[in-house]
């Protein structure tokens, strides 16, 4: 008897081994799918971190042709729904957009890794401006670099409203909308006629379509987890900054993070008043020119000024001003992106948002001239060369590096001839 009980308990054992292995397999397969995942989103927004000069506007324009054109992470549609929801809420707009643009493909660890690719650039940057000396940008190839890829952005910029301006103004009352914002926006460049354009463009379009609504059975509703973590996270800032310098200077940017509409442009005012006991006017007022010359999101300011003002460790300063800033914003985001889509799909409000995102994009033209292309621009010869990159990329669809690279030869070209000259 105990002859035939010993190999049983053996192959029990063994079969027991090999649905184990097979589990574990299993697993680390899923692992390495989601690893894969998660690193493919980091590489393609850190790609952009290094090139996206131009602020908000141009990174939009950026984010469009690599997720919707390029790779078909969504569509358009979908990308405009993203791309309203974040002019709505606080916070710096693209860097909302390209955190919505990595939740959508890997959920939550996608969308963080979507900020960090996209920000570690500029921050990095930004940090060492702090730190380390500033008289390496006076150097003539830097400014030449910087030029050429300012002169870059007025073409992405200027293909993405194109491009945008066929989606979604397909009707003479959305046109007219565009058109309308661009014009107001040019001639009152106020974040307050942003909001109030967005505000009128809801209402008209909310009560444009006068036919009953039929009932919807799936409710909208709002993650009060992350609105509870926010109100947390400000209540806790506002009480300990009593007893802690620097939890009231995590305090600012938070607060600025929670209020600004836009993007880094809109921001300055507010920090330059509430930081005056915390850095020299001077510096701030140079962390913000830095912060105009480097690629993605202007709100990594923060961390220069984290770096400048913190009492310990620059690093960490760095760090928790730039969390502090940009934290709000997500938390919203989080907060309402799972049923924006329900939102979008309710015939009143789809209405609403065609509206809306008519006037967004009169709203990125009206950007694109002001400041995209006046601080751009300082010549004909940049004219005809943002002609031809323009014509190179949408026409003869090279490649954005091919492009990069073209603009960044005849930059050197041009300073080469006019010295020998």
């Amino acid at each position: 008897m105990n002859n035939n009980l010993v190999p049983l308990s053996v192959w029990l054992h063994c079969h027991l081994c090999v649905i184990s292995l097979s589990h574990n397999k299993k697993n680390l397969s899923g692992i390495l799918v989601l690893f894969n995942s998660v690193f493919g989103i980091f590489k393609q927004f850190l790609l952009l971190g290094f090139v996206a000069f131009g602020g908000p506007v141009a990174h939009i324009g950026y984010f469009r042709r690599r997720f919707v054109e390029e790779l078909t992470w969504l569509d358009d549609k979908y990308f405009g729904q993203l791309l309203a929801l974040c002019q709505f809420l606080p916070g710096p707009s693209s860097s909302q957009l390209g955190f919505a643009i990595g939740y959508h493909r890997g959920g939550i660890v996608g969308a963080l890794a979507a900020f960090v690719g996209f920000t570690a650039p500029s921050f990095l940057i930004m940090f060492f401006l702090a730190v380390m000396s500033r008289a390496w940008l006076d150097e003539t190839w830097i400014q030449l670099l910087i030029h050429a890829l300012k002169l870059l952005a007025v073409i992405v910029v200027v293909d993405a409203v194109i491009s945008m301006f066929k989606s979604f103004c397909q009707t003479g009352i959305t046109r007219l909308f565009a058109l309308v914002s661009v014009v107001l926006l040019i001639i009152f460049p106020s974040s307050m006629i942003q909001v109030g354009i967005l505000f009128v463009a809801a209402i008209y379009g909310y009560n444009m379509n006068v036919n009953p609504q039929k009932s919807f059975s799936e409710k909208i509703s709002i993650n009060f987890l992350w609105i509870s973590i926010f109100l947390a996270a400000l209540l806790g800032l506002i009480y300990f900054s009593q007893y802690f310098v620097n939890i009231e200077l995590v305090k600012q940017f938070f607060l600025a993070g929670s209020l600004v509409f836009g993007g880094g442009h809109v921001v300055l005012p507010l920090l330059q008043n509430n930081l005056s006991h915390f850095i020299d006017g001077q510096l701030f007022l140079a962390g913000y020119g830095f912060a105009q010359l480097i690629p993605g999101p202007m709100f990594t300011l923060s961390g220069f000024i984290g770096a400048s003002s913190w009492q310990g460790s620059a690093f960490v300063g760095a760090i928790m001003t730039t969390f502090a800033i940009f934290s709000p914003g997500f938390l919203l985001l989080l907060a309402t992106i799972k049923h924006w889509h329900v939102l979008c799909e309710r015939p009143k409000f789809s209405d609403a948002l065609k509206i809306i995102n008519a006037c967004v994009v009169g709203m990125l033209a009206a950007a694109w001239v002001q400041p995209v292309v006046v601080s751009s621009i300082s010549s004909v010869d940049d004219v005809i060369i943002v002609i031809g990159g323009f014509y190179l990329l949408k026409i003869r669809k090279w490649h954005l590096l091919k492009v990069s690279l073209l603009l960044i030869l005849i930059q050197g070209l041009k300073f080469s001839l006019e010295s020998l000259i």
